[in-house]
């Protein structure tokens, strides 16, 4: 008998509300990272389906590489796992922060989010 060991669920909420279990998610051999993939991975570690050292085994992800996944949905949502989004996020945000430090201007503008 095991004490204090928890047990892993069958099924967590997915991103878009759906049940996932591990047959649903993503192959481990899995190339090209689109959002839903990534946020069905992230919501599997998020509810305890896979723990974080097997996400990132079982689909050859550095620890860096999946927390930017999570931190990006915490920051922004679903669109923020768009590379382009995030790649024009980072862009502007750097532009900002030089034009602000050579003016003195701290103007906020916020990128407008899009899943298509």
């Amino acid at each position: 008998m095991e004490i204090g060991r928890r047990r892993k669920p069958e099924r967590v909420i997915g991103p878009f509300g759906e049940a996932l279990s591990l047959k649903d998610l993503p192959k481990s051999n899995t190339t090209r990272w689109v959002i839903r993939r990534k946020a069905e991975v992230v919501a599997a570690v998020n509810g305890g389906l896979l723990s974080l050292e097997e996400a990132c085994s079982r689909y050859n992800l550095s620890l860096e590489e999946f927390v930017s996944w999570q931190e990006s949905i915490d920051k922004s949502g679903l669109p923020g796992l768009r590379i382009s989004y995030l790649s024009q996020y980072r862009t502007k945000d750097g532009v900002r922060n030089r034009n602000s430090n050579k003016t003195g201007s701290h103007h906020q503008q916020s990128p407008l989010p899009d899943l298509h």
